[in-house]
């Protein structure tokens, strides 16, 4: 197995309007892919590699600040979005069975006028540049969402009307700024990951990697190395919408190993989790009973209380 590389360039943000025609084949090959594999390589799809370089520019230079700089930031301190904010080294477990996380993350999780953004000289673009990405960001979900209703036959709707609170905080719908710094292998706890063996949580993921590192898990159990596409978006099924497709598209468990010994580089990435609004209730769309109807936001809190710890 290896992951598909499919053009996306008829559905790009670049265009107005996407007819029905050009959907056909685009939605064969998203379809394949998200029910054989999981993941995807999107090319064309109008968001391009300066924009990114430029969000993890920014990023990079939020943490390579102090703690004490970067602690007014931190999540959970802001009332109308706990997950907001930043989340520092090892206080994430993705998988809780291993020790905490070789990673520091900034959850751009909420867009409301009253947060507080980091506003330091060096950093006095942040929240225009992580806010303007987020924004392109949810229209490209939202465009991989309706080619996601017209592969399966159903009203895109079916997608959509469950993500139109994305941006605001009755969605939890996350712009991640990842940060892995340098690692002593040889000093990292037993287990330790940069990124712990993970499946992630709602509805669709969108990724754009710096460099190489992160693995995807086969059908067979084994893991294979993602390449790093430079101007490609890695877009993967969570576990919602497995649930809501009664198992036809796979979410997939995937993590970051610690380096080799002697290297000492770092890895920076950018993650757009896609959810559907809290209040959204999610049942199999086939009319089964195959998984329980759970409310997204409820769903998220529970996985969020596995990942960070029960309080």
């Amino acid at each position: 197995m290896s992951i598909p590389v499919v053009d996306f360039g008829e559905c790009s943000l670049s265009k107005k309007e996407v007819s029905g025609e050009q959907l056909q084949n685009l939605s064969k090959e998203l379809k394949t892919a998200f029910t054989e594999v999981g993941f995807v390589f999107l090319k064309n799809t109008g968001i391009v590699q300066e924009e990114v370089d430029r969000v993890m520019d920014i990023s990079k230079t939020f943490f390579l600040q102090t703690d004490e700089e970067k602690k007014p930031f931190t999540r959970k301190t802001f009332p109308n979005n706990l997950n907001h904010g930043w989340v520092s080294l090892e206080t994430e477990r993705l998988n809780p069975s291993r020790p905490g996380d070789l990673k520091e993350a900034f959850n751009t999780a909420s867009l409301h006028p009253d947060i507080k953004w980091p506003s330091a000289e060096a950093v006095k673009s942040f929240q225009e540049i992580q806010t303007s990405f987020f924004h392109r960001c949810k229209e490209l979900s939202l465009r991989v969402l309706r080619v996601m209703a017209d592969s399966l036959g159903l009203d895109p709707e079916v997608f959509l009307g469950a993500h139109r609170l994305i941006g605001t905080d009755g969605n939890g719908t996350t712009l991640r700024s990842l940060y892995y710094p340098p690692v002593n292998s040889e000093k990292a706890k037993e287990g330790q990951l940069r990124c712990g063996e993970h499946s992630d949580y709602g509805s669709i993921t969108l990724l754009f990697q710096g460099s190489e590192g992160l693995q995807v898990r086969r059908r067979s159990g084994e893991f294979i190395c993602a390449p790093s596409i430079p101007g490609a978006v890695l877009v993967n099924i969570a576990d919602l919408m497995q649930c809501w497709t009664s198992d036809q598209f796979v979410s997939v468990r995937h993590r970051v190993l610690l380096p080799p010994a002697g290297d000492s580089s770092t890895r920076q990435s950018l993650a757009f989790f896609v959810q559907p609004d809290d209040e959204a209730l999610i049942t199999c769309i086939d009319g089964s009973n195959k998984y329980p109807p759970v409310t997204a936001g409820a769903y998220l809190i529970e996985r969020f209380n596995d990942s960070y710890g029960r309080s």
